[in-house]
């Protein structure tokens, strides 16, 4: 038995023998017993009612939910037991039917009746509590997949969640879409429609990035507001905030939204000043139901704009409005702002987005080939992958030249190609990263001696550099462990093996490692 999403068959009709209320009470009732109980209170209480029909012989219930955010949350993580629950609870077939319900009213399907609520179930007997009764989207099943496996606390304070985001980065915002605001008044968005959450690649990567992003456009203006999204170049973090626009978008198209750069911002602001119009800056900025504004470190220096930013911030949290922002460090690391700003931009949630894994790496250029309507192999994705690694938006560059190249030449796509088409970045790369460049690329950042790197000394202080130069060595080059030894002073190969292992497994859990390692990846690939 799967999750349908087509609509009930418009002859449905009444389901005599079955009552609604005690249907959901008791499916509801074994999910609570089974669910964390944050689980449960986020995505499954607040549901609205359903509706339970006949079709044929089967027992249709009907789940009509508010968002095709919930709708895919569900769908990815409850389907599957709900399903299971269901067979258990009503006698003969039983078909679950989820959609988004109307804006106006919770219509059901036409020709389809509901059942008397005072029906009987089978041979379950009398409903149960109300409250269990909120369970009723649930049903839809796991078909889009993306929302990650576990949602942040909605009673949770501020938040640093560290992830590594797979979704593609295109910085380039397609023009300025004009929409209708609440009055009739024109509404620029700044929105790029091709970034949606439909097109980011889900994976354990993205995980707590999509939970956090699904929360604010599910419902914007409560949790994690602000949501702070930082991390290095081409990793996502624009296209995260266009997908949280597009979504509340698609869900209130009048809703007033507004995605810029920080320097527009600047500009704005310098602008206004020298006309002396500070209420059109304010009207424009203050009235907003979501602000979507990149690269917030641009503001270091400029008293002016961040006296003015902080009028817009507390102005749109006083209203409930919600605020998104990137930068590229972390709120406290960011200089020359007034600390009123950075405590504010680390009161929400603050995410930290780091390059995607290989086998996300592998996806993304399976997808995006796909997308193209071009099948890519395995292989050639494992070979691209393993040798770009910075960015999405070099991959997605690496993945253009190749499939140019397959067009061209009229050959079909294999790591031959591959390799051909991409000669020349990996010709760079191969002569830009070696051993003996990250050893003084690394020394350098650490402050200590290039000498250390081969020495015996052993004091933490040159020893964990030595450790990331090691690490980095066996990421960046095609050196095997005994050549990385010996470059590092004759040591044994096990010594690689176990600082490889000890960065890789503190990198996963160090924040402030993580984006130090990120820093000296961006640096030794150019």
């Amino acid at each position: 038995m799967s999750a349908a999403d087509s609509s009930v068959n418009p002859s449905a009709s009444l389901a005599p023998t079955h009552n609604p209320d005690a249907v959901w009470a008791q499916c509801c009732e074994k999910l609570r017993a089974e669910l964390p109980e944050q689980q449960y209170n986020t995505w499954i209480r607040p549901l609205p009612p359903a509706e339970l029909l006949r079709d044929g012989d089967t027992t249709v219930l009907n789940v009509r939910v508010p968002n095709r955010f919930i709708l895919d949350w569900i769908r990815t993580q409850y389907s599957a037991r709900l399903e299971g629950i269901l067979a258990e609870v009503v006698d003969g077939a039983i078909r679950l039917d989820i959609s988004m319900a109307p804006r106006a009213a919770m219509a059901r399907p036409a020709g389809a009746t509901l059942m008397p609520p005072n029906a009987q179930v089978g041979s379950l007997g009398t409903a149960l509590p109300p409250n269990a009764l909120a369970a009723r989207g649930l049903a839809q099943g796991a078909q889009h997949g993306q929302v990650p496996v576990n949602p942040l606390p909605p009673s949770a304070g501020p938040h640093t969640v560290m992830l590594a985001d797979p979704t593609i980065d295109h910085h380039n915002v397609v023009g300025l879409h004009t929409g209708q605001r609440r009055g009739g008044h024109p509404q620029v968005m700044g929105l790029n429609p091709g970034l949606t959450f439909d097109n980011l690649v889900p994976g354990r990567a993205n995980q707590m990035a999509r939970t956090a992003a699904l929360h604010v456009a599910g419902s914007p203006g409560h949790m994690y507001n602000p949501l702070f999204i930082y991390g290095g170049v081409g990793l996502g973090k624009t296209h995260l905030m266009n997908a949280v626009g597009n979504a509340l978008l698609a869900d209130k198209p009048d809703a007033r939204i507004l995605y810029l750069h920080a320097e527009q911002f600047i500009s704005d602001v310098v602008k206004n000043y020298q006309r002396k119009t500070f209420d059109e800056l304010k009207a424009k900025y203050h009235s907003l139901d979501l602000l979507l504004i990149d690269d917030v470190q641009f503001f270091a220096g400029k008293d002016r704009t961040q006296e003015e930013f902080f009028n817009a911030f507390e102005a749109l949290l006083a209203k409930k409005a919600h605020i998104i922002m990137t930068s590229d460090t972390y709120p406290k690391g960011l200089a020359n702002i007034d600390e009123r700003l950075t405590s504010r931009f680390d009161a929400g949630l603050t995410v930290a987005i780091e390059p995607p894994e290989l086998e996300m790496r592998v996806a993304i250029l399976i997808k995006k080939a796909d997308q193209e309507g071009i099948a890519m192999p395995e292989d050639v994705a494992f070979f691209v992958a393993k040798n770009v690694r910075a960015n999405v938006r070099e991959l997605e560059g690496a993945l253009r030249k190749v499939l140019a190249f397959a067009k061209f030449s009229h050959k079909e796509i294999t790591i031959a190609l591959a390799r051909e088409a991409l000669k020349d970045l990996l010709s760079i790369q191969n002569r830009q990263i070696s051993v003996e460049n990250i050893q003084k690329t690394v020394a350098d950042f650490y402050k200590i001696k290039v000498a250390d790197m081969y020495s015996k000394k052993r004091p933490a202080s040159i020893a964990k550099p030595r450790q990331i130069a090691m690490y980095l060595a066996k990421e960046l080059t095609q050196k095997s462990l005994p050549e990385i030894g010996e470059l590092f002073g004759g040591r044994d190969h096990t010594t690689v093996l176990h600082a490889v292992r000890k960065i890789a497994g503190e990198r996963a859990k160090d924040t402030e490692l993580n984006q130090q390692l990120h820093v000296l990846e961006q640096t030794l690939k150019g």
